[in-house]
């Protein structure tokens, strides 16, 4: 702390110009998301928000959770007359299968007979550490909040910052790259990806059709076997200008808060930006992207002759798509449950099962799209400033001016 006469005491931690935060429980009355920081004037569109909710409800493998749910934002605050007024928005999604755990999770006392309890841990899953960590008797209210479903909230605020990075040009869109063994070879272009995301039907957001129709077979065949099955999938960044981010200090690198924001997803256990994972094993001339100029390209002029860097250097978007991969574990519900033990008894015993979903990598990737979306807002915040949007492009024009004279 800094602390002096006449000087306030000023915390060394940052206060961050966007955060946000959900809350909520997967079976509760519903998920509540808060989103404070965005400038006052922007429009929002909640089609485009119910869109994205849509997009994450979707795809080969869900389970009846999907068939339940209908996700719709419904603003409680921070937006008036179509746009933001610079106060904190607060966005509520009904969770319609509460109707049938009212009596299994009352706010109440209720009825200690009606409780559902999650008797042996999941492997895999937060039931153990959770329930450890808390003094719970059983998991029941780990499931309830450790639950994927909590990325419905992440999603909605999501699809706020996907609007505010529209205003600078900025499209923030994913797509599946692998599912089990079977992965997509071919890269993959802006315009497939935008391609694939007006699509009114998804079965695995693949943007080729021979290599989606092999990922459903691998879903298939986990079906058949009470399995569940994990993948890949690519968040891409588009018309990022370069200067997001910094080197300047270690928590203030771009690429470090893209990876902490997308491991932070349920299930995701490894972060890669551009071709990080390729790169350790390549020798420097094979992975460093190569520097040319030429006068109206870009946003400066600099061109490179491919995207290995993912569009981040230094902790620096440097003007190219950013590229984030998430890679993520199977489900750990599973229909033909593996060992474990029985909170009471200590006994072994199979794990708990509940309704789950047998494959969620399109899934992830939206919500993944929202997290790269609230970094890059934050960041562009952070950059531009601004209590208004009038304010705040004012700034940007500022910078590409710049960079055009650069």
């Amino acid at each position: 702390m800094l602390e002096g006469p006449g000087l306030p005491a000023v915390s060394d931690t940052i206060q961050r110009v966007l955060r946000y935060f959900t809350s909520g429980e997967s079976h509760g009355e519903a998920l509540v998301a808060f989103l404070s920081g965005l400038p006052a004037g922007l429009k929002v569109d909640q089609a485009f928000l119910d869109r994205d909710l849509w997009r994450r409800q979707q795809g080969y493998g869900r389970g009846g959770r999907m068939k339940i749910e209908t996700d719709k934002v419904h603003i409680l605050s921070g937006v008036r007359h179509g746009a933001t007024i610079g106060s904190p928005i607060a966005i509520l999604l009904q969770n319609k299968d509460w109707q049938n755990w009212q009596e299994s999770l009352p706010v109440g006392e209720g009825d200690s007979a009606k409780h559902k309890r999650v008797a042996s841990p999941r492997p895999g899953h937060a039931d153990l550490a959770g329930a450890l960590k808390y003094n719970f008797a059983e998991a029941r209210y780990v499931l309830e909040r450790a639950s994927a479903r909590e990325s419905a909230a992440r999603v909605a605020v999501g699809g706020l910052a996907k609007l505010f990075l529209c205003e600078f040009g900025i499209e923030v869109l994913s797509h599946v790259v692998s599912v089990g063994g079977t992965a997509l070879e071919e890269e993959v272009s802006w315009s497939e990806i935008r391609a694939l995301s007006q699509k009114d039907e998804i079965l695995l957001n693949c943007a080729h059709g021979e290599a989606e129709q092999r990922m459903k077979e691998e879903v298939d065949k986990v079906l058949k076997t009470g399995d569940s099955v994990g993948g890949v999938f690519e968040v891409v960044a588009h018309h990022v200008p370069p200067g997001l981010g910094t080197y300047a200090q270690w928590d203030e690198r771009l690429d470090g808060l893209l990876a902490g924001a997308v491991m932070s997803l349920q299930a995701v256990k490894a972060v890669e930006i551009g071709s990080g994972v390729t790169a350790a094993a390549s020798p420097g001339s094979a992975v460093h992207d190569e520097i040319g100029y030429k006068p109206a390209a870009g946003f400066a002029g600099f061109t490179r002759a491919r995207n290995n860097a993912g569009g981040i250097e230094g902790g620096v978007s440097n003007g190219e798509d950013i590229r984030v991969r998430g890679y993520l574990k199977p489900i750990s519900t599973l229909r033909r449950p593996l060992q474990s033990v029985d909170f009471a008894t200590r006994e072994a015993v199979k794990a708990a099962y509940e309704r789950s979903d047998v494959c969620v990598v399109p899934a992830a990737g939206v919500a993944g799209e929202a997290m790269v979306a609230l970094t890059l807002a934050r960041c562009a915040l952070e950059k531009f400033g601004g209590d208004s949007m009038l304010e705040t492009l004012r700034n940007f024009k500022s910078y590409l001016d710049q960079l055009k004279a650069y």
